[in-house]
């Protein structure tokens, strides 16, 4: 509870300097942009590797299921109910929270077990401002991105088996999937990302502040900054897809 209760105090602080800086320009905007850089860069390949193997494996599994029907037409439309609702923000979860969220943690674990961040505090300077706040707005540009190429990169490897492999037409593939497909599904598929990029960076962050025991303590805090993020993920996307199912239910035609 304790340790609860530090993580919140965390997730205040910091948002409240974060948008308080934002509305005075006083954000390092350099900093930021260069953990988004980062943060990107070390996660886009990884992402393109784990969307065409996901868009394949949809594709056949699908293709067998709606041949067996007659409705080979209707292969596009996994594209719009499982990879924007599920698949491409739970991937950019695990993604962030393997790649984004052990970066954080060791960087400022390091830091921690090295005395800058009590040598931070001792010239005036908060930590959750300096290096928490922007972070966590890196990470909210970087998880949106990484859903949007998971998005592309999926649909077009499924789009390849089902109109080479499958003798779906293409002109069916694309009219199925913008039928179940929409705006809405995007924007929250955008909205889970940037939530789970807020947890993974608050997460992380969290531990790698509270590191202790020399290097060993930073391996400590890279470990449980990944577990525990990936499974608040889990958990946070579970309650979204309820309330998303009561107020946007699932369309069929």
């Amino acid at each position: 509870m304790r340790t609860h209760g530090r993580l919140l105090r965390l997730t205040f602080r910091s948002t409240a300097y974060l948008v308080t800086d934002l509305l005075r320009g006083r954000l390092p905007l350099k900093e930021v942009l260069v953990q988004a850089w980062f943060y990107f860069s070390v996660s886009a390949l990884p992402a393109v590797l784990v969307a065409l193997p996901l868009g394949v494996v949809i594709a056949v599994q699908v293709g067998s299921m709606t041949d067996s029907v007659g409705a080979n037409s209707m292969a596009g439309a996994v594209g719009g109910m499982g990879v924007m609702q599920q698949i491409a923000p739970l991937a950019a979860a695990l993604l962030i929270g393997g790649a984004g969220g052990s970066a954080i943690a060791a960087d400022l674990a390091s830091r921690t077990i090295r005395d800058e961040i009590d040598a931070l505090r001792t010239m005036g300077i908060d930590p959750h401002q300096r290096l928490v706040a922007p972070r966590i707005l890196a990470m909210l540009l970087v998880a949106p991105m990484l859903s949007v190429l998971i998005i592309l990169m999926s649909v077009i490897a499924s789009f390849a088996v089902a109109s080479l492999g499958q003798g779906v037409a293409p002109g069916s593939y694309w009219l199925s999937f913008g039928s179940f497909a929409s705006v809405t599904d995007l924007v929250v598929c955008l909205l889970k990302a940037a939530v789970f990029g807020f947890l993974v960076a608050v997460i992380a962050s969290q531990r790698g502040l509270e590191a202790r025991g020399g290097p060993k303590g930073v391996a400590d805090a890279v470990n449980a900054a990944v577990v525990l993020g990936i499974l608040a993920c889990m958990i946070a996307n579970l309650f979204i897809t309820q309330v998303v199912l009561m107020f946007v239910p699932m369309r069929f035609l």
